[in-house]
C-alpha cells in the first residue's frame, strides 16, 4: 500500500474556502481580512499572518486533526538527546 502525500495546509485552506459557500468578499468581511490580501493568498502569490489564519479557521470553523495513517517518525540525534539531558533553567 502506497501512502498519499499530503496536501499543502495551504491547499488545504483554499480548498476549505472553496466548500465553505462563503464568497470570498465575505470572508473578508467577517475577518477582517483585506480582501485583496485574501484573493492573493486563494491564488498563492503570498501567505498570510498567523492573526489572518486564526481569523481564517475561526470563519471557516476549522480545527487541525492529525492524519493517523501519516506517522511522522523521528531519530534522535546525539544534539536532541543532549538538549533533552539539560536541566531545566532556574
Amino acid at each position: 500500500m502506497t501512502k498519499q502525500p499530503l496536501k499543502p495546509l495551504t491547499d488545504q485552506l483554499r480548498q476549505a474556502i472553496d466548500v465553505s459557500g462563503l464568497t470570498r468578499y465575505q470572508i473578508a468581511k467577517e475577518t477582517g481580512i483585506d480582501e485583496s490580501a485574501l484573493a492573493k493568498f486563494y491564488n498563492g502569490h503570498r501567505g498570510l499572518s498567523m492573526e489572518a489564519l486564526n481569523a481564517l479557521g475561526e470563519c471557516l470553523r476549522l480545527r487541525l486533526v492529525a492524519d493517523p495513517a501519516a506517522q511522522v517518525t523521528t531519530t534522535a540525534t546525539p544534539a536532541t538527546t543532549a538538549k533533552s539531558r539539560r536541566k531545566p533553567k532556574e
